[in-house]
């Protein structure tokens, strides 16, 4: 039987090492999830420009000032107050129409999209690198996407 080194022991009391013991023997039920729609910070902008969905800038007030807005994005602040009654208010003119998620890099909005996503949204989209880019994704910026300056 395997043993936990000692200063892994020597924290956990009785209790905490009898929660992880009943855990780790749960049943795991692997189920595929259906992956969540993204773009790229390219294709949100030509969508956008289109007129074929939505885009929501989540980030906030400072920083909308620091780097601008996506050209046509709707400015709508994640920690403002009725955040999501808000962006549901968005999803009716026009109805239908997909809602993509601009943040710095991407973060805040895959983590956004994953917990609306669980409430029942099934029309967001995660736009990718946001306006700074990440390790993995060019951002707006970089990509040399048009921004308007705030306020």
């Amino acid at each position: 039987q395997p043993t936990m080194p000692s200063e892994y022991r020597s924290g956990m009391n009785r209790r905490a090492l009898l929660l992880l013991a009943t855990l780790c023997s749960l049943p795991v039920r692997a189920e595929a999830q259906t992956p969540l729609p993204w773009l790229s910070v390219r294709e949100a902008h030509e969508a956008a420009k289109a007129g074929k969905l939505v885009l929501v800038d989540i980030r906030t007030p400072e920083e909308w000032a620091d780097t601008g807005v996506p050209e046509g994005a709707i400015k709508l602040d994640m920690t403002g107050s009725a955040f999501e009654v808000r962006l549901a208010a968005l999803k009716l003119d026009p109805p239908g129409k997909p809602i993509a998620l601009i943040c710095r890099t991407g973060n805040r909005t895959s983590t956004l999209q994953r917990t609306l996503a669980a409430r029942g949204w099934k029309e967001l989209v995660d736009v990718r690198g946001g306006l700074l880019g990440n390790p993995r994704d060019k951002g707006w910026l970089a990509e040399g996407l048009p921004v308007t300056s705030y306020p």
